[in-house]
């Protein structure tokens, strides 16, 4: 008998200022990277699937990303705010 199947893992890499696509809300996002590996016996062997996502937390929205630009808004300096989906608003004066 053999036994085999999955196992998800989920990593939170960073926590993001970035305008809300669906709510229109600068707040914070959560960028995770989920990555499945196969796996024998219960011990993970390899990866066969990672994917990265945000997602909002003031309205839940999340949002699909490639490596490509999960490593972009990773590597953007702490502290600035990137629109992202909508152009943000200027605040009130």
């Amino acid at each position: 008998m053999i036994i085999f199947g999955t196992k998800g893992y989920l990593y939170h890499l960073a926590i993001l200022t970035l305008v809300c696509a669906q709510c229109g809300n600068p707040a914070a996002h959560t960028l995770r990277k989920r990555v499945t590996k196969f796996t024998l016996f219960f011990v993970p062997l390899f990866r066969f699937s990672t994917k990265y996502s945000t997602q909002c937390t003031f309205c839940g929205a999340e949002q699909k990303l490639t490596k490509e630009q999960a490593e972009q808004l990773q590597a953007q300096p702490a502290g600035t705010s990137q629109p992202y989906g909508q152009p943000q608003q200027q605040p009130y004066q």
